[in-house]
């Protein structure tokens, strides 16, 4: 499988972005469905398969991806080992209104006083998208750069059930779309 990680969306006056993370090789299918609703999808790492990644299926086909903690190639199947070793730790995107990053943030302290650490690394983003800790959070307290976790879309460590976040881009305004689907709607 070969992903399409275009990275310039600028051109776009509006956009849907399915903003995931932490699948660990499932993927809720109340996920899936807001996902193809989507123009493009992103996911913050800790993919576990490429099947992940051929079930995201957003309108362009667009997906961009970064490897987390759990994305090393002797954690996948031998087939994907290729596609794995190429995932980029750090992948920037440029769309409407700005610049967003997209890292896993394992290798900063993820509780929300430290977001800071997070945008000290990103200086340039208007929004900085991690996954790792598993629990969905967007923090708008710095004015201009915002942090967004989509917690869990699969079935591991979800936190009461699989979620993502869609980001809806109009020119300069952004706003954001939380998803949160209980373990008892998951068959």
């Amino acid at each position: 499988m070969l992903l399409n990680q275009k990275t310039d969306f600028s051109a776009t006056s509006r956009m849907k972005i399915g903003i995931i993370s932490d699948t660990h090789e499932e993927l809720a299918d109340q996920v899936i469905a807001v996902i193809k609703s989507c123009d493009i999808a992103i996911h913050a790492g800790d993919i576990g398969s490429s099947q992940v990644l051929e079930t995201l299926q957003p309108k362009t086909g667009h997906v961009i991806a970064v490897a987390g903690n759990n994305d090393k190639p002797y954690l996948w199947d031998f087939k994907d080992w290729q596609l794995v070793k190429n995932l980029p730790q750090v992948q920037e995107l440029s769309v409407p209104g700005g610049k967003i990053v997209v890292e896993h943030g394992h290798e900063h302290d993820m509780h929300k006083p430290a977001h800071h650490d997070l945008r000290a690394a990103h200086p340039q983003a208007r929004l900085v998208v991690y996954g790792h800790t598993h629990i969905q959070i967007i923090d708008e307290d710095a004015p201009g750069q915002h942090i967004l976790n989509p917690g869990a879309a699969g079935y591991t460590r979800n936190k009461g059930g699989p979620s993502c976040i869609v980001l809806t881009i109009d020119n300069n305004t952004w706003d954001y779309e939380v998803f949160k689907f209980s373990d008892a709607s998951v068959v």
